[in-house]
């Protein structure tokens, strides 16, 4: 257990007495009954089987910011990093803040957060390693550093930005509530360091001393109906209607009279010019998401197209249960399946966990997906394998396999759907993303099919009659992504928080890009009902399905990384360093990147150069060089 200074000062110890009975969101404070087998076991804190002598020890806690006393100097977010050891790219409580009025009006609102603790904690439920447990004592959830294989989806879900991602280290760290200090009666080290008396700890609800309210919502802090946090505010000085970010991000929040609370509102800070940004839209962190989806969607596509000319012996699609077409198409398959499955892998922190994504099947979408994406991929492979064989028991084992690779498929499909459908991040949260991945396995799964399977069938095999229900499969999901996009579009320009902020960037910083999506997806359903249409044959089907390849690649990788790119999240305002976009962007122009010690671009850091990779192949002894090898295999340390 952590030894108490003989001189630590009163104000670092826990004051409550007292406590309430239920929390403002309608939940039990007290967490277990007192009779529950949970009662009076020891968190082995360092390995010390002890317990705490806390009588409150089994209720929620929670941390309360005065924001009137804030004076933004940064010493809790000192405090908690000297505790944890964190280098300069993590920080599990930041500092930001937000402004309104001009001189001499001017106001600034500080605040200061860390992870909250939440009654119902979305982080819990999305991790698919089970890292995550939210714990009787204190309320406190706690992430296990050494179960997690660095997904980042924690981080996707999380409106507060509590959950850090270190790339260096392959895995995600939080604040844990410094629970060691709690266990001896100690406030956390962030509370105690806390220059203005603004930062405060206790039994939720309970409002220390000096301090009037315990409010549930404060300028800039997002919406608290998608985790019921455990933190509460006092801002008592008139604030100006409007307060805006001090960061890239183009929001500001307005005063709604009707409820008493600030609301997100775009802050166009950027302008109402268009750009294209091709490096940064193609060239994202999340571009091995974009590969994953694609690739995913058109595999699972072409194969039910298969599946089903083997099941129902549909006379259009009778050429493709040839051994000549159907072999190539499915060997295609597999290989396209297996680079998008070794992008996402790599994608993660730890990738030699990869394992580690089915621990959470029961709460989490991500190990759904997971699961159903891997059994699609299994079984593709065995119907492969048993295609070869020409006898009764290998088609039997051969359509089992269809079927059953089928629904596997689907269930990976929605589930990569229900990922996405995350309420801190508007943008997404839209049936448009479920019509964009089922029109995308349609169309892209057809082309897929038409691309591989019509320059190896004779003229007897009737091309004609295999074209038409292709193409009029591909013409059926752009149709459908457009639909999307179109209902999507409305939406989110309608709408007054992070969703419309994204509309806004996407119309602005990548509207010419935008733009040219649109332009490319408008020509690949026009061309494919031209097609569908006239049927034509020899070098003019030729012709058309490679220009329909060429703009339906473009439109969907163009669409794809903006889904990716655009995505604004419900965040605190972060004015600092690494959380700051612009300040990251300047970063890139400056040269600061290469600094490790600045803390900005956090994915460089501790990376091998492909200079420095090139070198060491030439000098090192085969032995050193394996090693070196390992370590870009499992870390990914090359840039």
């Amino acid at each position: 257990m952590l030894d108490v200074r003989s001189d630590e000062p009163e104000y670092s110890f826990l004051w409550d007495k007292e406590t309430k009975a239920v929390n403002q969101h309608g939940n039990l404070i007290d967490l277990i009954d007192e009779d529950s087998e949970l009662h009076c076991q020891s968190l082995n804190i360092n390995g010390d089987p002890g317990i705490g002598d806390n009588p409150n020890r089994y209720k929620q806690h929670g941390f309360f910011l005065n924001a009137d006393n804030c004076i933004g100097c940064h010493a809790c977010e000192a405090a908690c990093s000297e505790k944890n050891d964190n280098p300069a790219h993590i920080a599990f409580r930041s500092v930001g803040f937000v402004e309104g009025g001009t001189y001499p009006d001017y106001q600034r609102i500080n605040i200061s957060m860390a992870c909250n603790h939440c009654d119902d904690p979305v982080c819990l439920k999305g991790c698919p390693t089970r890292a995550y447990t939210k714990y009787a004592e204190y309320g406190a959830v706690l992430q296990d550093p050494d179960i997690c294989f660095g997904c980042g989806y924690c981080t996707w879900v999380c409106p507060y930005n509590a959950p850090q991602l270190d790339p260096v280290k392959g895995q995600v760290t939080k604040c844990n509530m410094c629970v060691d200090r709690l266990e001896v009666g100690l406030k956390p080290a962030c509370v105690s360091a806390c220059l203005g008396n603004a930062l405060d700890f206790g039994v939720v609800e309970n409002i220390p001393e000096n301090r009037i309210e315990a409010k549930t919502a404060i300028p800039g802090f997002p919406t608290t109906d998608i985790t019921q946090p455990n933190i509460r505010f006092q801002q008592t000085r008139s604030t100006h209607r409007e307060m805006t970010r001090t960061d890239a991000m183009p929001l500001k929040y307005h005063k709604d009279d009707s409820v008493g609370i600030f609301k997100p509102k775009v802050d166009k800070k950027r302008g109402e010019k268009k750009h294209y940004n091709w490096r940064k839209l193609l060239t994202s962190h999340e571009s091995a998401h974009v590969i994953f989806t694609l690739s995913t969607q058109a595999v699972l596509g072409a194969f039910l197209i298969i599946v089903t000319a083997g099941l129902f012996n549909l006379e259009a699609l009778t050429p493709l249960n040839s051994t000549a077409v159907k072999l190539p198409l499915l060997g295609s398959m597999f290989v396209m399946l297996t680079y998008g499955l070794f992008k996402l892998n790599m994608h993660l922190g730890k990738p030699h966990r990869f394992y580690r994504g089915f621990n959470n099947l029961r709460l989490s979408p991500l190990s759904r997906e997971i699961a159903g994406v891997s059994g699609f991929y299994t079984f593709l492979m065995a119907y492969g394998f048993f295609s070869i064989f020409d006898n009764a028991l290998c088609h039997f084992l051969a359509n089992a396999s269809g079927i059953l690779g089928a629904l596997s498929g689907l269930i990976g499909l929605y589930y990569m759907y229900k990922i996405y459908r995350i309420k801190a991040r508007p943008f997404w949260n839209h049936w448009q993303t479920g019509s964009a991945f089922l029109g995308n396995t349609l169309s892209y799964g057809a082309l897929l099919t038409g691309l591989i399977s019509l320059p190896l069938l004779s003229p007897e095999h009737s091309l004609l009659a295999l074209t038409s229900p292709l193409m009029a499969l591909v013409a059926l999901g752009l149709g459908l992504e457009l639909i999307g996009h179109i209902a999507h579009s409305r939406a989110m320009s309608s709408l007054e928080n992070e969703g419309a902020a994204s509309w806004y960037l996407q119309t602005t910083q990548y509207g010419k890009a935008w733009i040219t999506r649109n332009v490319l997806l408008g020509l690949s359903f026009s061309l494919a009902l031209l097609l569908l249409l006239t049927t034509p044959s020899g070098s003019l089907a030729f012709i058309g399905w490679t220009v329909l390849a060429v703009l339906m690649i473009s439109a969907g990788a163009i669409s794809r990384s903006l889904f990716f790119v655009l995505v604004i999240p419900t965040t605190m305002p972060g004015a600092f360093f690494w959380k700051n976009k612009a300040f990251e962007e300047h970063a890139r122009e400056s040269g600061l990147v290469d600094m490790e010690q600045v803390g900005v671009v956090r994915e460089l850091h501790g990376k091998f150069k492909f200079d420095e990779l090139l070198e060491t192949i030439k000098t090192t002894t085969p032995k050193i060089l394996f090693k070196h090898i390992k370590d870009i295999v499992v870390w990914k340390k090359i840039r």
